[in-house]
């Protein structure tokens, strides 16, 4: 179950809304709640409507969908400073969720009501441009993320992966979670990670990967 903190100075760290006339920042702060969530808890799943758009102030929450052949995919990953542009269609158009949001880490988060959200999109044009600002950065990634899939090769993308999420050359991650982070199969992510074995660019062991030569994995990250 979510927390609730008190705590109203969350809007200044939202670039947009820090600068809302005193009138919107008093409807949005009194009206909202800041809550925190434990790493693992479902936020949203699919056939739920939302109650609140939340603006993450700590932690990861993962988006992803479930196949048809029952395979997982990571659409995308909100961080602090973000809002989460499922939540916002799903708000915008009155419709249920079509995706799972997970909370990959301990998360504390903004939750604005429905009702003020619909109001302030009704009445404040600085909180509508907020909003439609934050929604089409996220739609811009969310094609990157569709073009990647559907043209990169796979070899490519597992390797800028580990990249991006090793911390301290070590990525904490098993076959079948990069396999829902790449949208394929877990066999295609084992037969390439015992390729980069096999080159001397990593070391496997269960559930993590470790890069031992950085530079041959960024030289095909960045074919």
């Amino acid at each position: 179950m979510p927390m609730t903190v008190a705590d109203h100075s969350w809007i200044d760290r939202f670039d947009g809304l820090s600068s809302l006339e005193p009138r919107i920042r008093d409807v949005l702060t009194v009206r909202s709640q800041v809550i925190k969530m434990a790493a693992g808890t479902t936020i949203f799943a699919p056939g739920k409507s939302p109650d609140n758009l939340l603006l993450l102030l700590q932690g990861t929450v993962r988006v992803q969908q479930l196949a048809e052949n029952g395979r997982e995919v990571v659409l995308y990953r909100v961080t602090a400073g973000q809002s989460c542009v499922l939540t916002t269609a799903c708000m915008l158009a009155y419709e249920d969720y079509a995706a799972e949001g997970v909370a990959e880490t301990d998360i504390v988060a903004a939750a604005v009501p429905r009702a003020v959200f619909d109001d302030l999109i009704a009445s404040s044009k600085e909180f509508r441009n907020f909003v439609f600002r934050a929604y089409s950065r996220r739609m811009t990634d969310l094609f990157h993320v569709i073009e990647d899939i559907a043209f990169r090769r796979m070899d490519i993308r597992l390797a800028q992966k580990i990249i991006e999420r090793a911390e301290t050359g070590v990525l904490k991650a098993t076959h079948a979670q990069l396999a829902a982070e790449l949208g394929t199969a877990r066999e295609v992510i084992s037969r390439q990670l015992a390729e980069f074995q096999r080159r001397g660019w990593i070391a496997q062991s269960r559930g993590t990967v470790e890069i031992l030569n950085c530079e041959g994995l960024r030289a095909l990250a960045q074919t």
